[in-house]
C-alpha cells in the first residue's frame, strides 16, 4: 500500500509520468495525453499529486470551490488505498488554499469510484448526461471540506 510520503507534488515537468499512469488506468479515449497533462499543471489554479508507480491526481481551486480534474490508479493497485491517499491530500491542499467544498464527476457505473468518494463524505449533487466518450452518465458529487 501506498503512504503519503511516497506522493510527490507534480508539477509540469511531471506530465509524461501522469499521462502513463492515466494510459493505464483509462482506454483512449478517455485517457488524457502528456499535453494535456502539462497544460493542465502550467495553469495557475491547477495542482496535482503523483505517487510514482501507483496513481495520480489532478484539481484546481477558484474561489473557495475546488475540483478534482482526474484521479487514476494503476489497475494493480486499485482497491488498495492509493486513490483515499490521494484524494485526502489533495483535499487537505485545497483547504489550505482556502476551499471549502470539492466537486467532481464519476461515471455511474463506476461503484469502485463512488464508493471511496461516499466513505470521504461525497454526496450526489447533480448529473451530467452522456457525459463519457462512451455515453455513459456521470454523477457530479459535492463534499464540504
Amino acid at each position: 500500500m501506498s503512504d503519503a510520503k511516497g506522493l510527490i507534488e507534480a508539477d509540469f515537468t511531471h506530465a509524461g509520468l501522469l499521462a502513463a499512469i492515466h494510459r493505464e488506468a483509462f482506454s483512449e479515449p478517455d485517457s488524457w495525453s502528456e499535453n494535456v497533462m502539462r497544460l493542465q499543471l502550467e495553469l495557475p489554479t491547477t495542482f496535482g499529486f503523483i505517487h510514482p508507480t501507483d496513481g495520480m491526481i489532478l484539481a484546481r481551486v477558484a474561489a473557495d470551490d475546488a475540483e478534482i480534474l482526474t484521479i487514476a490508479v494503476t489497475p494493480a493497485r486499485q482497491r488498495m488505498g492509493t486513490g483515499a491517499i490521494l484524494l485526502r491530500a489533495t483535499i487537505d491542499h485545497a483547504r489550505r488554499a482556502g476551499a471549502v467544498s470539492m466537486f467532481l464527476e464519476v461515471a455511474v457505473t463506476n461503484a469502485p469510484a463512488r464508493a471511496l468518494y461516499a466513505a470521504m463524505g461525497f454526496q450526489v449533487a447533480g448529473s451530467r448526461r452522456r457525459y463519457y466518450s462512451d455515453g455513459t452518465d456521470a454523477l457530479v458529487l459535492r463534499a464540504a471540506i
